[in-house]
């Protein structure tokens, strides 16, 4: 389990500078639903590496939170409402 430190440290990585093939593809992760939530949730960050920055296909995917108190649910809806007012 990485310790806070450590995922501080993750949470800053440079997406736009990170070698690819350091990355882990989400899709390949694995988790056993039969476990405990602790043992899944520590069987998914040895298995991410960094839960902050990982591939999705191809695709690099950089995760960050802010503390505006806004759900992911929130962002999304207003997104969607903010494309629809310029049509």
């Amino acid at each position: 389990m990485p310790s806070v430190m450590e995922l501080a440290e993750m949470s800053k990585v440079d997406i736009s500078g990170i070698d690819r093939s350091t990355l882990v593809d989400i899709k390949k992760i694995k988790i056993d639903t039969s476990l405990p939530i602790v043992k899944r949730m520590l069987r998914y960050l040895e298995q991410i590496k960094n839960p902050y920055c990982f591939l999705c296909g191809a695709t690099p995917v950089k995760i960050r939170f802010n503390d505006s108190g806004k759900t992911l649910d929130d962002a999304i809806k207003d997104h969607y409402l903010g494309l629809k007012t310029f049509e």
